[in-house]
């Protein structure tokens, strides 16, 4: 299996933005992982035009470098709530030939600082309900994520609560560069392997 750097029949790695559909909850916590491959869309100059298995999708490369073509990549936003996340993400498992090391899930974290980013593989879901879909459909947890901190919920504020209501306004101030540094993050797994990629991310400072 490739390890996110090989030759141009490699398959695709499939980067998933967990989140709840709709505008009602775009700006919310909870969809940060979309907010994630957005940009990261953008990046690529793709638009959202595609659907497939409950989900919209983008298929497109990396630019190259040095005349190598870019790594393949499937970026998708599962159109259904996130509890039940999991069903579009293992079709497209399925359609895409994708093993789940190379289904990188890019998800909130009430258990890290905000602004804080870790690349994980495997592992519990930590009460998370997207993750719990997403492994009990592929039937196994041994898939990548990258964990996105949005911190805990000030006082006796219910967590469920938190991650349905938008950003504060002074993390709004610095929620763009942690969107880009995790889009970076994505690119960094695709452009030099999970290993470099995630001593390099789990050892940046967090932007909290």
């Amino acid at each position: 299996m490739s390890d996110g750097v090989g030759s141009t029949d490699e398959l695709p790695w499939l980067v998933v933005g967990l989140g709840n559909p709709g505008p009602t909850y775009a700006g919310n916590r909870h969809n940060v992982g979309v907010m994630v491959v957005d940009v990261l869309a953008a990046r690529l100059g793709e638009r959202w035009s595609a659907r497939r298995a409950r989900a919209e999708l983008v298929q497109a490369r990396l630019a190259p470098v040095a005349g190598v073509p870019g790594p393949r990549l499937v970026l998708a936003k599962p159109m259904s709530f996130m509890n039940l996340s999991g069903g579009p993400v293992g079709e497209l498992a399925r359609f895409f030939r994708t093993p789940p090391a190379q289904v990188l899930v890019v998800h909130d974290d009430l258990d890290l600082p905000y602004g804080t980013l870790r690349l994980k593989r495997g592992g519990g879901e930590g009460g998370h309900n997207g993750l719990r879909s997403v492994t009990q459909v592929l039937g196994t947890r041994d898939y990548s994520r990258l964990r996105v901190g949005i911190g805990r919920p000030p006082g006796r504020m219910d967590p469920a609560d938190f991650v349905l209501r938008d950003f504060s306004t002074a993390e709004r101030r610095d929620l763009e560069l942690l969107i880009d540094d995790a889009a970076d993050a994505v690119e960094s797994v695709l452009r030099v392997g999970w290993d470099r990629a995630q001593n390099g991310v789990n050892t940046q400072a967090s932007r909290g």
